[in-house]
């Protein structure tokens, strides 16, 4: 079995206008999961969400630092983020 080499940390909108953050190695995939209320328990009540933000890793564990990272910011703090980083 390949491994693949993308990583991705990404932030999804969801419809409560909120942030889900996740690692995934396929985004449109895993945004197709999230809608088809099979991601996320956070994000199954709050359909439909949209991919706002990715980031590429060349690693796993680079990709799910970012996300945890993220997590720990305030709102006004993950904006700048996003907004200050090229998707």
């Amino acid at each position: 079995m390949e491994k693949s080499n993308e990583h991705y940390f990404y932030v999804l909108e969801c419809v409560d206008h909120t942030y889900y953050a996740g690692y995934t190695n396929n985004v449109e995939k895993r945004v197709a999961v999230h809608n088809a209320g099979k991601g996320a328990k956070y994000t199954r009540a709050r359909m439909p969400v949209k991919c706002i933000y990715t980031e590429q890793f060349s690693t796993k564990q680079e990709a799910m630092r970012a996300e945890y990272a993220f997590k720990q910011l305030t709102r006004i703090q993950k904006i700048k983020y996003m907004g200050e980083r090229p998707q």
